[in-house]
């Protein structure tokens, strides 16, 4: 696998990004990446799924979100829709790449809004031909919510709206940590070393105006309109990333969709413990829906079923 440093533009500010390519000159079927939650472009957990997508054929663009990492950007601002916005522009790069098959990319994510964050882009990118959601989050609030005791979610609910007046007031509001003060950590996600290269590399503060943000973040809501190939794979028992918000994305798809639901084991644990079955499933979903297109057929049947598209390669 080869990894190239490459860099683009989003929305005027330099995006740094790692493209990852199978020997030759291509051009190759693609898969774009924004990290998962507090994630970097280059985080360990992130090369072996590279690795198994590019000995299938494929190109793999990661990058660092606007504000993250090497990209530029204000620092750490937590702006999910900033970040939906990279991710379009990133496709966008892909397409004026010569070592890109401009009309077959697929996007990856995994990690809470990482996972979600692939729902939104296929839902708004028509360029994009399939998506894969690992362990994702479908519905802000209730993802906050659900991490605090009620007298700890009132609170913080009455600590944003303090914090909304005082930034009218006087146009500043408070700083806080993201995953202490936004995300609470469970004790797994305190004691794993999954994500130890990259955790000291994220901001350790973060506007809690960012939180107004995470509310208002409902992947739920595009995956009700989404047509487009979708595969989630969640854990049973997630502490983490709530199990019923992979089954509610996979019951709200109206296209092609698979679920994978890893059993008997925890949300971080997981990545190591079904690696080698749900690997493969990521790689073939991706392989059999992310193709070019010569001919494309639309049919929907006369009960009012979904509309299917179907793509179609001219032989050369």
């Amino acid at each position: 696998m080869k990894t190239t440093p490459v860099e683009f533009f989003s929305e005027g500010d330099r995006i740094a990004g790692l493209w990852r390519t199978p020997d030759g000159d291509g051009p190759f079927r693609a898969i774009v990446q924004g990290p998962g939650w507090l994630g970097l472009k280059d985080a360990k957990l992130y090369v072996r799924y590279h690795e198994a997508l590019v000995a299938a054929g494929f190109g793999v663009l990661v990058f660092d979100y606007r504000g993250f990492g090497d990209s530029g950007g204000d620092r750490g601002i937590l702006s999910p829709v900033r970040q939906l916005q990279d991710l379009v522009n990133a496709v966008t790069y892909l397409t004026i790449r010569d070592d890109v098959v401009a009309d077959a990319i697929g996007v990856f994510g995994t990690g809470g809004t990482g996972g979600g964050n692939a729902v939104l882009l296929a839902d708004a990118d028509p360029r994009v031909r399939a998506a894969v959601s690992q362990v994702p989050v479908a519905d802000g609030a209730d993802w906050l919510h659900r991490m605090r005791p009620e007298h700890e979610w009132l609170s913080f609910l009455a600590g944003l709206e303090e914090d909304r007046r005082a930034r009218v007031a006087t146009g500043t509001g408070r700083l806080v940590h993201p995953r202490e003060e936004i995300m609470v950590p469970t004790p797994e996600r305190r004691a794993t070393k999954i994500k130890a290269d990259v955790d000291d590399r994220i901001p350790s503060a973060v506007p809690l105006s960012a939180a107004d943000e995470i509310l208002a973040y409902r992947p739920i809501d595009a995956a009700e309109r989404l047509t487009t190939p979708l595969l989630v794979i969640g854990v049973e028992g997630d502490a983490t990333t709530p199990t019923d918000h992979a089954e509610r994305l996979y019951e709200a798809a109206q296209g092609p969709k698979q679920l994978i639901m890893q059993r008997h084991t925890t949300h971080y644990a997981a990545y190591d413990r079904y690696w080698t079955q749900t690997t493969p499933r990521i790689v073939d979903w991706l392989d059999r829906h992310v193709q070019p297109s010569d001919v494309v057929a639309r049919t929907a049947a006369a009960d009012g079923a979904a509309e299917t598209t179907e793509h179609m390669e001219a032989p050369q």
